[in-house]
């Protein structure tokens, strides 16, 4: 049995606000198996985000371990977090946050080049991933001159380009009207099934979260099922 894409044990994370501590994460387990979609709920504060940057080795845990495919990760080392996200983890943000002054396949292109493919190849992925994605005619356009929904499926498009092990996106659909994010969610659910991806998505949207394998809720710092 291969191992799972992302795992978290016993995480934990506390802020300090003055005088006053807030524990956000107390003992965090996760599993995500491969080809699981599975969405993160629970109230806005509740940390879902916390967790969400914790899992993508955005910021460290105060205790706990995090494994991607059965490895541990030095979540200390900076250079080591930045490797292993370029490597195996995608992201997709409620914002876009596409690069305004790059076209699309251009903003598909730019993380395959950082991470060292080629030119040449990486357009070739960049091209058929937007492609699947229904993009095939807005490839030269830039952001400010596609929709909402178009932004949002070359965000998606862009966190797939370097093949991730695993996907991780905050409230995906947030800024999207009904239809267009059902579109959005239909598509990112088949690249995730497609692909063999593991994929943990925060979302508000409980008619969208009742379609994903399973429910993480997270309360008082732990994620239980359901």
């Amino acid at each position: 049995m291969s191992s799972p894409a992302l795992e978290l044990r016993a995480v934990g994370r506390t802020f300090v606000q003055g005088n006053r501590t807030l524990e956000v994460l107390r003992g965090a387990d996760l599993v995500l198996q491969p080809g699981e979609l599975v969405a993160l709920v629970g109230p806005s504060g509740a940390g879902k985000s916390t967790l969400l940057y914790i899992a993508g080795l955005l910021e460290k845990p105060d205790t706990g371990d995090i494994l991607i495919s059965g490895k541990v990760c030095d979540v200390r080392n900076d250079a080591s977090r930045t490797a292993l996200r370029r490597q195996h983890l995608g992201f997709v943000y409620q914002f876009h946050h596409l690069l305004p002054e790059f076209s699309a396949i251009e903003n598909v292109v730019l993380p395959q080049l950082i991470a060292g493919v080629g030119k040449r190849a990486a357009r070739k992925r960049g091209v058929e991933i937007l492609t699947r994605l229904g993009l095939e005619d807005r490839l030269k356009h830039r952001p400010a001159r596609l929709s909402g929904g178009e932004q949002q499926r070359v965000a998606i498009a862009r966190a797939l380009a370097n093949e991730p092990a695993v996907l991780l996106a905050d409230e995906p659909t947030g800024n999207l009207d009904h239809h267009t994010a059902d579109e959005v969610m239909a598509q990112l659910t088949a690249e995730v099934q497609g692909r063999g991806l593991a994929a943990l998505v925060a979302t508000h949207n409980m008619e969208l979260a009742s379609r994903m394998n399973r429910i993480l809720r997270l309360e008082d710092g732990k994620l239980v099922e359901g």
